[in-house]
Order: C-alpha cells, then sequence, then structure tokens
C-alpha cells in the first residue's frame, strides 16, 4: 500500500523514489513489525487474560512447568497481526509470492487457531483430531507446493497457465527449467532435477514438515520464537540474491524473478519475532501457542521453497529437526519395544530439562546452536 502511494508521489517529488530500494523497505518493514507488537503486545496479553485463555499444563511433564498454567496462549496471534499488517504496508501487492507466503502462513495459523480454541476455550484437551490436523495441513501444503512448482518455472505471472497447459499436453512429462532443482550446497554447479512430481512432493514436506516442526520446538520459554526469528532473516538474505539477476549470476545461485519482494515478508517474521520474544522471555507472559508455531513453521518452509533452499533450512533448523526426529525415535521405540525409552522425555528439549539443565540453559544453549546453523548456512552462499 505504502509503496503504491510512494510510487505515486516520486512522480513529483523524486526524493520518495528512495522508497522504492528493496533494502530500505526491509528495514522499515522489520522495525513496523517490532512497534506493531511492542505496542499492541500488552493489549492481546490483557484481552487473552480477561478472556481466560490460559495454557493447560499436561501433568505427566517436568513439574516446573505446573507454575505456568493459566498463561495465556494463543499469542501468535500478535505475530500473525504484525506480519500481516507489515506487509501489505511495505510489500509490493502485486508479487505472486508475497500472495503465496501470506496465504500459508495465514492458513496454518487458522489451523493452529482452531486446534488452540477448541483446546483452551472449548477445554477439549485433544483439540483437532490428528487426522484433521494432518488434513488441511497436507491441502495447504499441496495447492502451494503445486502453484509454486509452475510458478518458479514460470519467469511471469502471464507464462504460468500456459505453462501449466504444456505439462498437462505433454503427458505429464514436462522437465521443468533449471531454476526449479533442488540445490546442493557447497557444491558448485551441482542441482538435481526433480521434475513436476518431484518438486510438489519435496516442497509439501518441506512445508508441512517445517510447519510442525517449529510446533514441537515450542514447548519452552522463547525456545521456538528466536530460532524462526533468526532463520527467517537469513532466509531473507538468500530471497535478495535469488530476486537479483547480477547477485545470483555471481554466486551462482538461479535467478527466480520477484524473489527478492520476500525479503519483505522476512524482515516481517524477524521484527514481530523479537517483539513476541519482549513478551515470551523467561519468565513468559503470553506463549505462542498452535497459532503461531504453526504459521511461522509454514512461512519459512515456502519461503525456503521459492529460494530453493530446502536443504540450507534443513541446516539452520537444525534444533528444529533434532526436536522433531527426538519425537519420532521416542515413539517408534516405545512402540517397538513395548514401553522403553532412549529419552528420558520427548521433545529433546524437556530430556535436557529432566536430566539436570534450567529451562534457561536449554533455551540459551539452543540459541547458541541455531547462530552456529544460520551461520553455516549462510556461508553456503560463498562457499561453493
Amino acid at each position: 500500500m505504502l509503496l503504491e502511494l510512494f510510487e505515486w508521489l516520486a512522480r513529483d517529488i523524486r526524493a520518495f523514489n528512495v522508497f522504492s530500494y528493496l533494502t530500505l523497505r526491509a528495514v522499515l518493514a522489520a522495525g513496523t513489525a517490532l512497534v506493531i507488537g511492542l505496542v499492541a503486545g500488552p493489549r492481546v496479553i490483557r484481552k487473552l487474560t480477561e478472556l481466560k485463555i490460559g495454557q493447560a499444563i499436561r501433568t505427566e511433564g517436568p513439574q516446573s512447568h505446573l507454575s505456568k498454567s493459566g498463561t495465556p496462549t494463543m499469542g501468535g496471534a500478535l505475530i500473525l497481526i504484525s506480519i500481516g499488517v507489515t506487509t501489505l504496508l511495505w510489500a509490493d501487492l502485486t508479487n505472486r509470492f508475497i500472495w503465496v507466503v501470506l496465504l500459508v502462513t495465514l492458513g496454518f495459523g487458522w489451523i493452529g487457531w482452531v486446534d488452540d480454541y477448541r483446546k483452551v476455550v472449548r477445554r477439549n484437551p485433544k483439540g483437532m483430531s490428528a487426522r484433521e490436523k494432518y488434513f488441511w495441513q497436507s491441502l495447504i501444503g499441496v495447492v502451494a507446493a503445486l502453484y509454486l512448482a509452475f510458478a518458479i518455472a514460470a519467469p511471469t505471472t502471464e507464462r504460468l497457465l500456459p505453462l501449466v497447459w504444456e505439462w498437462v499436453t505433454s503427458g505429464f512429462v514436462l522437465d521443468l527449467p533449471s531454476r526449479s532443482d533442488l540445490i546442493v550446497p557447497f557444491f558448485k554447479n551441482y542441482a538435481y532435477p526433480m521434475g513436476v512430481f518431484g518438486f510438489v512432493l519435496l516442497s509439501y514436506l518441506v512445508i508441512v514438515g517445517t510447519s510442525n516442526a517449529v510446533n514441537l520446538t515450542d514447548g519452552l520459554d522463547g525456545l521456538a520464537i528466536l530460532p524462526a526469528s533468526m532463520i527467517g532473516a537469513a532466509l531473507g538474505i538468500f530471497a535478495y540474491v535469488v530476486g537479483r539477476a547480477d547477485f545470483s549470476r555471481y554466486l551462482l545461485f538461479p535467478f527466480i524473478p520477484g524473489a527478492g519482494e520476500l525479503v519483505i515478508i522476512c524482515a516481517a517474521i524477524a521484527g514481530s519475532g523479537l517483539a513476541f520474544l519482549w513478551f515470551n522471555a523467561y519468565p513468559a507472559q503470553v506463549f505462542m501457542g498452535d497459532v503461531g508455531a504453526l504459521a511461522l513453521g509454514g512461512a519459512l518452509g515456502t519461503i525456503a521453497v521459492i529460494t530453493r533452499q530446502e536443504i540450507v533450512l534443513f541446516i539452520m533448523g537444525g534444533v528444529f529437526v533434532a526436536e522433531t526426529v527426538s519425537v519420532m525415535l521416542q515413539v517408534g521405540y516405545f512402540r517397538m519395544t513395548g514401553g522403553k525409552r532412549i529419552f528420558r522425555m520427548a521433545p529433546l528439549h524437556h530430556h535436557f530439562e529432566l536430566s539436570g539443565w534450567k529451562e534457561n540453559q536449554v533455551v540459551v544453549r539452543f540459541w547458541i546452536i541455531t547462530i552456529m546453523l544460520v551461520l553455516v548456512g549462510l556461508a553456503t552462499l560463498k562457499i561453493r
């Protein structure tokens, strides 16, 4: 919205041309999301408290968590408000990738909202059934993945439908251009062509998998939000590179027209995440809930797909991966052995808590690990 206003003003006042620069709008977007979050945060927390939307704590979990019972949850709505308003203000709303990420984020946020609402307001401890939640996640993930398979391949929106028709008339065997290939980091000029079906499958797994991984990690005060913000900021750098012909050519990345505009939504994720951390830091005044965790994970996964950095996301989100794998191993081993466990408790952060680490220690150490992994991911920009 503001971009269109400044472009109109720039016709008469050239100074407004400065707002056409993506880097400036990214800085302003981060600042806007931060301010919205900090200003609206107390009001949102107060409203959640008045509505008695408090977190229920599992009795089988660490006993130190019982004191958190009743802490307002569903605070992820604050993150969605910050990201949504900021993106609408500073992004180019004609950009197709902006709308894909925004709709996936809001879609997964809606799923989380319904789940949290049933748990907290209706006092249904199960919330959405696993089957129902997975169905809606899969529906959004498949639709987004199918659209991106052709949106990334087509240089413009006008070329998208003709490309889909060409794929259909080819008997569904049309090869996608090289910019749709799976990039293998740390190797120069090495990418794996996947075809439409391979692209859709991988993208679906990345989007839905990242969403659930962030949700599993969101179990301690501040544990999930800062890593999500850092990864979002790092993906913004990749988006800027692949969205510019000169930088992408120099750094041996595919040039994806329009992807650079995702810097705005990445900056909004970082800014809103820092604002939320202000209230979510130990001892938390509000919890993110599924509405925030599922939405952030879906957003990060979608951005990684568009920028062709699925493997880099896997590296930078190592904490999310470890948390998810710990749950999978624990459940699988428990069923295979008739009740035995690998970890004291899953997800992994609970294992370290029950091993004697203080909550703050677990959170800060996981933050440090994420910082190191994000730096490794950023190193792939040049080390190839």
